[in-house]
């Protein structure tokens, strides 16, 4: 009876570790995505944009995609990467960054 008792109590702790390493790595991705996405829009902004896509992939969790759009002035790169490197499908996780280009830069006046 009590042998019983400790496989459902280990079972239990092993499902509670699990979750816990799981949002861990997301909260891990996340940083990651919001960091690639800064660095991406600061290198657009200062008219870097070659190197941009570049360091973002470089930064973000393995098979990010980064998405880069400048529509007048302003410079939007979202990064979207699945959660837990892929573990978990159905979750993705996303950051979004916004800059101003700099002055004579593309499009700035």
């Amino acid at each position: 009876m009590v042998s019983v008792e400790a496989a459902f109590a280990v079972c239990a702790l092993i499902a509670v570790l699990a979750m816990a390493l799981g949002g861990i790595s997301m909260v891990a991705a996340k940083v990651r995505c919001i960091d690639a996405a800064r660095e991406a829009a600061r290198l657009v902004a200062r008219g870097e944009a070659g190197r941009a896509t570049e360091a973002a992939q470089q930064m973000a969790p393995r098979n990010a995609q980064v998405s880069v759009q400048v529509a007048g002035d302003e410079v939007t790169v979202e990064v979207s990467s699945e959660a837990a490197g892929g573990l978990l499908p159905a979750l993705t996780v996303r950051a979004e960054a916004l800059a101003i280009l700099e002055p004579g830069v593309g499009g700035a006046p």
